[in-house]
């Protein structure tokens, strides 16, 4: 971790409307909770950014507005501009293989499937931290849904709730 460098926290989703809220989203409420309600977001190299200096630590708060498959595109883009090294990269990204209500955090290894990872890991390599928001499998329901329309879907009441608990606790730095 290089301290005087700035940190990219990027949360995975997929710009407009009518993705807002949906699982497949997680990440994006996730950066907008952890920059806070002052930051202001301005448009740049593909995404949405928002900067905040916090405990000494300058914090770049990305959202790319590529889509989910594209999003290396942004985030390799940004890391290029500011010059920030592969260990100042955070990505929070939803992960049906986690239940709802739980979030895990590793350091590099593959995608799991998550098309957002695999274009991120194509652009900057794989070796970053990344926070992992479970959002549940439609198995877990016993829902014979594709899992590409759960991730489409929104969370109903209860699974927000549970969502909302597990972002008020993510923790960027110890």
């Amino acid at each position: 971790m290089q301290e005087n460098k700035p940190f990219l926290i990027v949360g995975l989703g997929n710009p407009g409307a009518q993705y807002a809220n949906t699982r497949h989203n997680v990440g994006f409420m996730a950066v907008d909770v952890l920059a806070g309600d002052d930051v202001v977001w301005k448009s740049e190299k593909n995404a949405l950014t928002a900067r905040v200096e916090t405990d000494g630590r300058r914090l770049i708060f990305v959202k790319p507005q590529t889509f989910m498959n594209n999003s290396g595109l942004a985030v390799g883009g940004l890391m290029s501009f500011y010059k920030i090294p592969l260990e100042n990269l955070v990505v929070i990204h939803d992960d049906m293989d986690i239940t709802v209500g739980n979030c895990r955090e590793k350091i590099g290894g593959g995608s799991a499937g998550h098309n957002g990872i695999r274009s991120i890991d194509a652009a900057v390599g794989r070796d970053y931290r990344r926070i992992r928001i479970g959002v549940g499998h439609p198995r877990d329901f016993n829902l014979p849904m594709d899992p590409a329309d759960w991730v489409l879907g929104r969370f109903g009441p209860e699974q927000m709730a549970e969502i909302n608990r597990v972002i008020s606790q993510i923790k960027l730095f110890d």
